[in-house]
């Protein structure tokens, strides 16, 4: 036997990271830029992506958790669009936190984030489709032919439901990517000092 104590499974200065980047984080998810119909640009997901390089992807998704949880309280979807953005946001710190622990250089940082990109649109492609536009044609009243005649006013060749997703959805959710992929990208060593937790 041995006396030696176990490691938590999260330090109190972890712990007290991943609440401040969470509030942070909530905070930001109520500052939104309107893009396209009900798409709304965000950048709640940037101290996500900052507590998952700094920490790790675990105590990045509590952070994901502790601010969709937050959202709830003042939610205008009944907790649709607070799921679908957990889902989004899941999908995009899984890969780029395991590829940057993997490479922990900017190379892999770049490449964590570029794929974690491509998983947040395909994550945004399924959670529009099966979860965020039901809702909204169920709760205004809006049937699907008029979601694409609305498309229809900027992109006259969108005329089907799957065009909406890949010329309205996936576009929207590649610019918040990138967007976000690029702040990251700038600030993230600036502030690394502050994130890191020293054991």
């Amino acid at each position: 036997m041995t006396n030696a104590k176990r490691k938590p499974f999260l330090t109190t200065r972890e712990l007290a990271t991943v609440a401040i980047l969470a509030a942070i984080s909530a905070v930001l998810f109520m500052i939104e830029i309107p893009v396209v119909l009900f798409y709304k640009l965000d950048l709640s997901h940037l101290p996500v992506l900052l507590g998952t390089f700094a920490m790790g992807p675990v105590p990045g998704t509590l952070i994901l958790l502790v601010k969709s949880l937050l959202g709830l309280l003042h939610s205008s979807s009944q907790g649709v669009g607070e799921l679908a953005d957990f889902l989004m946001g899941f999908a995009m710190l899984l890969p780029a936190g395991l590829i940057y622990q993997r490479n922990k250089t900017r190379k892999g940082a770049l490449i964590g984030m570029i794929t974690g990109t491509v998983a947040l649109i395909l994550a945004g492609c399924l959670t529009n489709a099966y979860l965020l536009i039901p809702f909204y044609m169920k709760a205004f009243g809006m049937p699907m032919e008029a979601i694409i005649g609305m498309c229809a006013q900027a992109l006259p060749f969108v005329d089907t439901e799957l065009k909406v997703i890949l010329f309205v959805t996936a576009p929207f959710n590649l610019l918040k990517g990138v967007v976000l992929c690029i702040l990251t990208y700038m600030i993230y060593k600036p502030l690394s000092p502050l994130l890191h937790v020293r054991k």
